[in-house]
Order: C-alpha cells, then sequence, then structure tokens
C-alpha cells in the first residue's frame, strides 16, 4: 500500500525546513543497559507546539488552494493536533476552529487559543469531537483536517523517519506511541521507501498502544477497523477507538508489530525520561519507552524511541510523579498501628528515621470504630531508596512489633 513515496516524503521535508525543528536523537544510557544495546530517543517532545504534530497539520493545511484556506479549517484533537492545527492555521493565514474533550489539558487548550483558533467542547470523548468537527466540516465548509487518516498528514509525520535514518543510519528498531496510526505508520512509510530506493537493511518498526486503548490488534486480526471501547488512560494523547482506514492499510503492510503496554509502564516511563534522560515527556509521549520495560524482546538494538510529545499538565505531572516513585519503591504509603499512650508517635519516627526514611506526612487517628480503645493508627508517606529498602522498612517495624499495611 505504497502511497507515500520517498519523493513525497523529501518534498515535505522541503516544504517543512523553515517550519519544524530538526529534533535530536539522545543516547540514553540507561535504556540501553538495559535491554543489551543501544537506544536513542527522537525527542519530537521537543518539537514547535511541544509534539510532532505540527509536521502533518502544516503540509495538510499548506497543500490546500487558496480558496480552500479563506473558508478555515477544522479538527478534533485531545490536545496536540489541536496545537499543531491552530499554529499552522495562524502561519498559513486560515482560521481554525478545534473540538476538544470536556476534560482536556488546561495547558492544551490555553496554548491552542493561544495560537489563535477557537476551541469548542462538544463531549467527554476524541471520537464525539470528531463527530462534531466533521458535522461543523459539512456545514459551514469548512475544511476538516483529519488527525490521523490522510495521506498529507501522514507524509508530514514520515519526515521523522527520514530524519532518524540520517541521524542514526545503523538503526535496527524504531518503536513509538500509537493512536490513530499516522505517526508511525509515517515512519514506516518513510523506512521502506528509503530501503526500496538505497538498498539499505531491514529496520523493524514496532507500534505501541496504552492497553486500555487498544484497537490496532483485533483491527490487524480482522483484516478491516475495529471500534473498541477506550478506558480511562493517562496517555489521553493516543486514546483513540478506532484505527484510520488509510493507516491500518499501512500497518498491516509495514509495521512490525504493535505491542500494549500498562499505566504502570507508562508511569515508570515518564519518570524514567525525567530522570534518567531529563526530558519531559506526556504520558502518550512516553509509550515507546514503556515498550522496551514490557517488550524489550520485540526490539533489535540500535533502537530508536520517539517521544512523540512533551506537552503534559504540570498537576498530571505531579501526580505521576508520585505514582512512578511508588511503582519504583521510593514512595511508601502505610497504615501503622501503634499503643496510644504519649511518646509513641515519636518512637514509631524515630524508629523510621534509623532506617534512613523521610517521612512526607503523617495522619494521625486515635478515635475510630475499627481501632480498639488502647490502640491509635498512623497514615504515612515515605520516601525511600527503592523496592528492596521499602521492603526492609516494612520487615523492620513489624519485627519491632507494629501491624503494618501498604496503603
Amino acid at each position: 500500500m505504497a502511497i507515500v513515496s520517498l519523493e513525497d516524503v523529501r518534498t515535505a521535508q522541503e516544504l517543512l525546513d523553515d517550519v519544524v525543528i530538526r529534533t535530536p536523537l539522545l543516547y540514553n544510557r540507561a535504556l540501553s543497559e538495559m535491554i543489551g544495546g543501544p537506544v536513542y530517543l527522537k525527542c519530537e517532545n521537543l518539537q514547535r507546539t511541544g509534539s510532532f504534530k505540527i509536521r502533518g497539520a502544516y503540509l495538510r493545511i499548506a497543500r490546500l488552494s487558496d480558496a480552500e484556506r479563506a473558508r478555515g479549517v477544522v479538527a478534533a484533537s485531545a490536545g496536540n493536533h489541536a496545537q499543531g492545527v491552530a499554529l499552522a492555521a495562524s502561519m498559513l493565514g486560515a482560521g481554525a476552529t478545534v473540538f476538544m474533550p470536556e476534560g482536556a489539558p488546561l495547558p492544551k487548550v490555553a496554548a491552542t487559543r493561544g495560537y489563535g483558533a477557537e476551541v469548542r467542547f462538544p463531549g467527554g470523548d476524541v471520537e464525539s469531537c470528531l463527530t462534531a468537527a466533521e458535522e461543523f466540516a459539512a456545514e459551514t465548509g469548512a475544511v476538516f483536517i483529519h488527525p490521523f487518516d490522510h495521506s498529507d498528514v501522514v507524509t508530514g509525520q514520515a519526515t521523522i523517519g527520514l530524519e532518524i535514518l540520517d541521524q542514526l543510519p545503523g538503526v535496527r528498531t524504531i518503536t513509538g506511541a500509537v493512536g490513530g496510526g499516522g505517526l508511525m505508520a509515517g515512519v514506516a512509510a518513510a523506512v521502506s521507501a528509503h530501503r526500496a530506493e538505497t538498498g539499505g537493511a531491514d529496520v523493524k518498526i514496532v507500534g505501541v498502544q496504552a492497553k486500555r486503548a487498544a484497537a490496532f490488534p483485533p483491527s490487524l486480526a480482522a483484516g478491516a477497523p475495529v471500534r473498541v471501547e477506550v478506558r480511562p488512560t493517562m496517555a489521553d494523547g493516543i486514546a483513540v477507538g478506532r484505527p484510520g482506514d488509510l493507516t491500518l492499510g499501512l500497518f498491516d503492510d509495514l509495521v512490525d508489530a504493535v505491542v500494549t503496554v500498562t499505566e504502570e509502564s507508562i508511569s515508570q516511563a515518564l519518570l524514567l525520561c525525567l530522570e534518567r534522560a531529563k526530558q519531559v515527556v506526556e504520558p502518550a509521549g512516553a509509550a515507546g519507552v514503556a515498550a522496551l520495560l514490557e517488550h524489550s524482546y520485540a526490539v533489535e538494538p540500535p533502537v530508536v524511541v520517539v517521544l512523540s510529545g512533551g506537552n503534559i499538565d504540570p498537576l498530571l505531572l505531579s501526580k505521576l510523579l508520585r505514582h512512578g516513585l511508588s511503582g519504583a519503591g521510593r514512595y511508601l504509603g502505610v497504615r501503622c498501628r501503634l499503643k496510644d499512650r504519649p511518646g509513641a508517635l515519636v518512637t514509631l519516627l524515630g524508629e523510621l528515621a534509623d532506617q534512613g526514611v523521610n517521612v512526607l506526612d503523617v495522619m494521625h487517628e486515635r478515635v475510630a470504630a475499627r481501632l480498639p480503645v488502647d490502640e491509635a493508627e498512623v497514615l504515612m508517606h515515605l520516601e525511600t531508596r527503592g523496592v528492596e529498602h521499602s521492603n526492609d522498612v516494612i520487615a523492620h517495624l513489624r519485627a519491632h512489633g507494629y501491624t503494618v499495611t501498604t496503603a
């Protein structure tokens, strides 16, 4: 299904040359040691608008006629495509209306408006936004800019693939997030076309979906797009319930595997990106790293992971960091029973200090129906040095007569 030629992608690169950033490819030692071979991060989180989406959005709008741009454009997005369309439209002199889900991250909404788009909220998910955007296009004549299922959008995203091949000619696996499939379909198309022209070595393409929003595996098995129920996921940027017809066909032809990752792995991946790569990445953007944590068997190094976006709400980042630290054994919540007598709490805190634990907060409850009259209960959040240290702390408290449960 060769709808994207190497010439198409090179032409797109030329058009985008003064629009997008040639994002860096950074070696990551922690991930390299983890999988036993070189791993590099393609930092599209540093791209204009904070994600790769500006590539496809700009190319699509730039190829409209003057008359079409005069009618304006309309899009539907959880945030990153919204920002890409809004900025591209403003640069190209077109009005933009964007439909976003209710509850979309506030920084993404603010940025979309900041680029000049009108934002509307028709419902709670991307599917309702897509429907509303298509209806708006039919009513007003505005051109609908699909987030993934259009050849221009796919070709724009394909420029990432050519950049990777130029930056790391010896790459053997490229992996990245999959929602509707435009990013990895484009990367796969560029890599395939380049290999066909140059006779280069095969490059394995691995797409990654959140387990709670994984429409590609059943769709590939069925040979046609299958709509799945999207359950709540922190990776809102890839929470898409149905692949595109175009992107599914490209996946079927060009993508080697699609794996799914858990919320826990996404959280751990986000924390790893922040701590070990110094990259602020949104949950969807960290999906490729999560795949290495869960499915290292599926890749052959050297590996390039596309960090697809970095637009994360600071409040969500705070919650995810605590979740990630908890999963890494460095943030421990415990309930501890102790005698209700003077000095008991001080003694408990002394035991924790002796174990090298930092107490973040304490809730001391002395009167509750579930407690014996001579006992109290303390809910504590503790900062520890890892899983082994957390286990040692719990064992130490129990050995000293405390009843301890994790919270």
